[in-house]
């Protein structure tokens, strides 16, 4: 790896494909139901990140990788649910669109937790906001003129999108291109459990 190279990079756990195919159809009633100014992510473009990195260089990678093989070592797998919906910040300014998480959610906040703490040691600056576990749907680039939003989260607000176990986290790499990112896998930290 050349160290000096910048990548964008982000710790995430991967979501199944059949939970993703799901969450496509999901998207698909919601682009009928919900008008405006609306970029939708690709379901294979969803991940459940736990530290978006931002461009960091090429040889922070084995760094990177020796604090989330310490935090993760005796981890054991964590059961998640994709279920419910909303938007961040609010109803009144939303600019996301989400699913959220059930399950092991205590747990997953305790590791992600502890990896900021950890990371922030070798040098990567800790996320300001509070870590809210969910998968993004979409981003609303504009308020104005949108419709339909409010009603479609009363309606799908419970929705479930399926549940699986995840085994552990991965390290991508994100390269943006004007079709959308696509992501590589530079390295895979498995929960080895107990």
């Amino acid at each position: 790896m050349n160290a000096d190279r910048m990548i964008r990079s982000f710790l995430a756990i991967g979501i199944p494909g059949e939970i993703l195919g799901e969450i496509g159809r999901l998207q698909e009633r919601l682009k009928r139901e919900i008008q405006g100014d609306i970029r939708w992510v690709r379901p294979d473009g969803i991940h459940l990140t736990l530290k978006f990195f931002g461009d960091i260089p090429e040889g922070a990678v084995s760094d990177i990788s020796a604090v989330v093989e310490k935090a993760v070592a005796g981890h054991d797998p964590l059961d998640l649910s994709v279920s419910g919906a909303g938007v961040f910040p609010d109803l009144r300014r939303p600019r996301v669109l989400w699913l959220g998480m059930t399950g092991d959610v205590e747990r997953l906040l305790t590791l992600q937790t502890t990896l900021e703490r950890d990371l922030q040691r070798i040098g990567f600056p800790r996320e300001e906001r509070p870590f809210r576990p969910h998968l993004t749907l979409a981003r609303i680039r504009s308020q104005r003129d949108m419709t339909g939003l409010g009603r479609a989260l009363e309606k799908r607000g419970g929705c479930e999108a399926g549940r699986f176990v995840a085994a552990g986290l991965g390290l991508l790499k994100s390269d943006l291109t004007p079709q959308g990112a696509i992501y590589t896998k530079l390295r895979e930290f498995p929960f080895a459990g107990r």
